[in-house]
């Protein structure tokens, strides 16, 4: 379920793989939030199912306050717990890798894969 839990979840576990990256330009970004979409229909089975991703808000950069758009992609695993109401923190890639995530420093965009 993508709720507020999730979202805290989610900052944490970008903080730690920022600080785990291998890139000079996002080894000192941090996450200051994660923020739930505007509609809750965006975040029902029906809406991630058919369209394999969500848009949020989060808050990133080294002082962590500058306001991207979060792309959160669900692969396979995370599409089958998601419509079966199972945690899909589970599906969180490890924060020691750095292939699940993408950030477009000067969009400001951020897309996350989940397995």
């Amino acid at each position: 379920m993508i709720d507020q839990g999730f979202c805290s979840f989610l900052e944490y576990e970008l903080s730690k793989a920022f600080s785990n990256s291998t890139d000079r330009k996002i080894k000192g970004f941090w996450c200051d939030g994660v923020l739930l979409p505007d509609s809750a229909n965006e975040i029902s089975k029906k809406y991630i199912n058919d369209r394999r991703e969500v848009v949020m808000t989060v808050f990133l950069g080294t002082d962590g306050q500058e306001k991207y758009t979060l792309i959160l992609k669900f692969g396979n695993r995370s599409l089958s717990c998601y419509a079966r109401d199972l945690d899909i923190k589970k599906c969180m890639p490890a924060t020691t890798e750095d292939d699940w995530y993408h950030i477009d420093i000067p969009g400001k965009t951020l897309s996350i894969y989940l397995l």
